[in-house]
């Protein structure tokens, strides 16, 4: 499994690829938590279009990201492209309400910036941060 993190102003992406199992999750866990102050909120986009396999393991770490926003009282978790699988699991364990769905992260970030420039907050593009392991 391959985890990559790219941090912007408005979110942090986390790109997932190969498969995801309980020794994943452990590890995706631990980079949503060392992520998790990067961006206000925090907004963290998923990306997960890349996953070969994955088993309840992706629900488990999106709950945990969802239960932490929920005790601070913010944030936002937005799925790039998932699966059909992953939107049926979603959808069957009442998370895909607590989500936002979206076609491209390039998309999504643009949307983000423009949202944030709409409210008067400073903007930038791109922090030029990116880690892959």
């Amino acid at each position: 499994m391959y985890i990559e993190t790219i941090r912007h102003l408005h979110c942090t992406v986390l790109r997932a690829g190969g498969e995801l199992d309980h020794a994943g999750r452990v590890r995706f866990s631990a980079h949503i938590n060392a992520v998790w102050d990067w961006s206000a909120g925090p907004v963290l986009v998923f990306d997960l279009a890349e996953l070969d396999f994955y088993d309840s393991s992706v629900i488990g770490v999106l709950a945990m990201a969802m239960q932490r926003m929920e005790e601070q009282g913010s944030g936002r978790i937005i799925l790039v492209r998932p699966s059909d699988h992953l939107l049926s699991v979603l959808r069957l364990t009442d998370l895909l309400s607590r989500v936002e769905l979206r076609e491209s992260v390039e998309e999504t970030v643009a949307e983000l910036m423009l949202d944030d420039e709409a409210r008067g907050s400073p903007s930038s593009a791109h922090q030029g941060f990116s880690t892959r392991r």
